[in-house]
């Protein structure tokens, strides 16, 4: 069975997603290697380096939403508090897309934040996955 080990990203400013994934997701560099004329990182929550990581390569373009889409990255937080936290420095920084709010299980309570690629960056608190994690109800 097929097992997600990583999502690659091209992104246009490398230096700027670097900063971006290790001040709001705590993810490290713990592996990079040359590219062309730059170089390729690997980015991992600490302690989950051979569980799932980023990719991360410069030469991407900015990623422009259309409206109604709301495709994004997820990450799962501990609490309705640490997600407050990482809105305030969101807001601050200039880069909150979606205030905190309650939304039905499984959605459970979370903010937006874009990402310097344009990217947009969930953060969770309730949902039936990762910290916080509520069950799905059986099927019926």
């Amino acid at each position: 069975m097929p097992t997600l080990t990583h999502v690659a990203l091209h992104v246009p400013n490398l230096e700027a997603s670097i900063a971006f994934f290790r001040r709001y997701c705590a993810m490290e560099v713990f592996h990079e290697r040359p590219g062309k004329g730059s170089r390729i990182v690997w980015m991992a929550e600490p302690g989950r380096e051979r569980e799932f990581i980023f990719v991360i390569m410069p030469g991407g373009q900015p990623r422009t939403e259309q409206p109604g889409d709301y495709g994004h990255l997820g990450f799962a937080v501990a609490s309705r508090e640490e997600v407050d936290a990482i809105a305030e420095r969101a807001r601050a920084d200039g880069c909150l897309l979606w205030e905190p709010r309650d939304e039905p299980f499984p959605v459970g309570y979370y903010c937006g934040v874009r990402d310097p690629s344009g990217q947009y960056v969930e953060f969770s608190y309730g949902q039936p996955l990762g910290p916080g994690a509520q069950d799905l109800p059986s099927p019926e």
